[in-house]
């Protein structure tokens, strides 16, 4: 265990998403998301749970800042709803309720001297934009760039840190290949290469929206946020073993890093892999788009600083896989795993391993030349209705910022800021209310959602007071 604090300037905060706890799912004018259509069919939802209250925040704003304010937190991470603000999905349907919405939150927040951290999109797409081709359809690169313009005019002179996409890999692979999330795309070989090639023509373009538009008024830092899992080679004196995991972490994460933190485009290991594959499938051409030499000079260098979440690790080791069907999946020839003797969770897959923080964010700093680094999501849900005394989750907590500490301190990786995942307890996309991640018990079955600080929001305000783990006194 290592005792230190961060730097000064160093942000902590919590972090939190439009569809997961606003409710209001079609108050005051707001047009539906694909992810309100998606709950309201039965079956589709554990417990047929849906979004249509959650925390109901958008009810809530005093409140929540009032709870904010109590933990004392840097920064508040939270998302836009595209279609509460243009409810058609496009620039001519403003609705005025919605913008009025972000607005007390905003200025509410800086009245607090907490910082907004603001995500353009987190997964709620206008029902009427998924109507007309969704993130299949290059259309979206001029129908989100309008809307971010639209955000950055109205909100920027208070918002100082923009994310353009929350985990655009699961966008691309859990939306579109495996299609378990909206939109129920099933088409695992190529759409998510399809769509991803879309996603980050989007992101620049934006990107590049602010830096000509805004960047000179208003100072403010942008970048995109994927999600990571660190992979541990199964032996790691096997050099087939430490390329396997080096070349799942290029899938999930360079896939979308590599193009805008390196060279404008996909790593060499996607391309080589993918195009192979694509040969020996008698396709012909690659199911990975290409960039043109313009594309790559417009996407490179679009991201001020590094943002990603992350919850667990993977053990991984080189695997042969099947040719058909075509995937994604096995374009990576992995095989991922989780050790069993690591601490379960509510969520299958994502158990406790705090070591593999600290080596993420080495690998980070060493692929990507140590940029400014900050963690955006980072937490565990527990199973159980009331869980106020949530040791598991101080635990967690409480190793993952140290392993965070010793990269800061021991290794020298620039990390700039930490963010808990999640302020509340919210609706967790298929898996419902059923998952606990919040500081804060929130009571789903009360119509008023009153929120209770557990035992880890208080432990967490402590790490935040004391900005890191300084050695107790008696130690000193």
């Amino acid at each position: 265990y290592f005792y230190g604090t961060f730097p000064e300037d160093f942000t902590w905060g919590v972090s939190s998403s439009a569809y997961q706890i606003e409710g209001g799912w079609d108050a005051d004018g707001k047009g539906p998301s694909i992810w309100d259509n998606f709950t309201h069919v039965p079956g589709n939802i554990k417990n047929n749970d849906t979004g249509d209250i959650a925390c109901d925040s958008y009810h809530k704003v005093e409140e929540d800042i009032y709870l904010l304010r109590a933990l004392g937190v840097k920064n508040y991470r939270f998302s836009l709803s595209w279609s509460r603000i243009f409810p058609s999905g496009r620039n001519n349907s403003i609705n005025s309720h919605g913008v009025d919405y972000y607005n007390r939150l905003i200025d509410g927040l800086v009245a607090n001297n907490i910082t907004p951290v603001v995500t353009l999109y987190h997964w709620d797409l206008p029902q009427a934009l998924q109507d007309i081709g969704g993130w299949e359809s290059s259309e979206l690169i001029d129908l989100f760039d309008s809307f971010a313009d639209f955000c950055f005019q109205t909100f920027g002179d208070r918002v100082k840190f923009w994310i353009t996409f929350n985990e655009p890999q699961v966008i691309a692979w859990v939306g579109y290949g495996v299609g378990s999330f909206p939109p129920n795309v099933n088409d695992p070989g190529t759409a998510p290469y399809r769509v991803a090639h879309i996603l980050l023509k989007a992101h620049a373009r934006v990107y590049h929206t602010y830096d000509d538009k805004y960047r000179g008024s208003q100072r403010g830092v942008i970048a995109l946020c994927p999600n990571i899992e660190w992979a541990e080679p199964k032996t790691p004196s096997d050099p087939r073993d430490i390329e396997a995991a080096d070349r799942y972490l290029q899938f999930l994460v360079g896939w979308f890093t590599h193009p805008i933190f390196k060279n404008g485009d996909y790593p060499e290991v996607m391309k080589w892999k993918v195009g192979n594959r694509s040969e020996l499938q008698n396709l012909p051409s690659s199911r990975l788009p290409v960039f043109t030499a313009e594309e790559r000079e417009y996407i490179r260098g679009t991201a001020d600083v590094f943002c990603f979440n992350t919850y667990s690790s993977k053990i991984v080791t080189h695997a042969t896989t099947r040719l058909r069907p075509f995937s994604y999946e096995y374009d990576q020839e992995v095989s991922a795993k989780v050790d069993s003797s690591w601490p379960s969770s509510a969520i299958a897959d994502q158990r406790a391993v705090a070591w593999g923080l600290r080596r993420l964010l080495n690998w980070i700093k060493e692929e990507y030349g140590n940029p400014p680094i900050y963690i955006i999501e980072n937490g565990v849900g527990i199973k159980t209705n009331s869980d106020v005394d949530d040791n598991t989750r101080i635990f967690y907590y409480k190793t993952y910022i140290d392993e965070a500490l010793k990269a800061y301190k021991l290794d020298g990786v620039n990390l700039r800021g930490y963010n808990a995942w999640s302020f509340m307890d919210n609706f967790e996309w298929l898996n419902g209310y059923d998952p606990r991640f919040g500081l804060h018990q929130v009571d789903f079955d009360n119509p008023n959602r009153p929120r209770t600080p557990k035992r880890s929001a208080v432990y967490y305000a402590e790490i935040i007071r004391n900005n890191g783990i300084p050695l107790p006194k008696e130690d000193e």
